[in-house]
């Protein structure tokens, strides 16, 4: 209200500049309001795609799915020593597998090849491994197995037989399907018939190659 006591050009000019000063503080006031709004669009900007966690959450469950789960595995040491062992194995999450197969004593191995006589053994062989890092059929482990068995002397005589193990081993896997695995450990054997076979406590080794699937 001051300026309207002067008069003449200055007073034209004030009268004329005092109502610029509202209108300043008005842009001045309107200007913080602006930068929600334009936060709001750079964030409206991102897309879900954006966030490499969030593109990369699924990757886990894609490489635990193209983990190959079945494996089929022969023991040459054993088909050596005359014991034929087929294996199937399944994983069963990370860290168990289980497998079965038949377990076929055919002809005298490298340890009784002088024998005037023998002895056959049919049976099944049931496993059960624990992978200690995880990542199954694959990696360090511990197992526990057991084979039942029918055997059969060449002079008729019959028996039921079989033996238990506990070992400690690695499985790998090479390529993505090739099988190398082995592992030490011991066993209690009751194998006999008609007085041929062994009953007693025994080193076990095992040793396979197979596919992975």
């Amino acid at each position: 209200m001051h300026v309207l006591q002067f008069r003449g050009f200055a007073g034209l000019s004030l009268a004329l500049a005092w109502p610029s000063f509202p209108m300043a503080h008005a842009r001045l006031d309107a200007a913080p309001a602006q930068a929600p709004l334009q936060a709001d669009d750079e964030s409206s900007a991102v897309t879900p795609n954006d966030d490499p966690a969030e593109a990369n959450a699924g990757a886990p469950v894609e490489l635990q799915a193209k983990r190959p789960r079945w494996t089929l595995q022969i023991d040459p040491l054993t088909t050596a020593l005359g014991y034929v062992h087929l294996q199937v194995e399944r994983a069963l999450g990370d860290h168990a597998s289980i497998y079965f197969g038949p377990s076929l004593r055919l002809f005298n191995g490298l340890l009784d090849l002088d024998a005037t006589s023998s002895y056959r053994g049919y049976g099944v062989e049931l496993g059960a491994r624990w992978f200690i890092r995880g990542g199954a059929p694959k990696g360090w482990w511990v197992m526990a197995r057991g084979v039942l068995a029918y055997l059969r002397a060449d002079s008729g005589v019959t028996n039921v037989g079989g033996y238990v193990s506990a070992l400690g081993g690695y499985t790998g896997i090479l390529r993505g399907w090739f099988v190398l695995s082995g592992g030490l450990g011991v066993q209690y054997i009751h194998y006999t018939v008609d007085g041929l076979g062994t009953r007693t406590f025994f080193p076990a080794a095992h040793t396979a190659l197979g596919v992975a699937f």
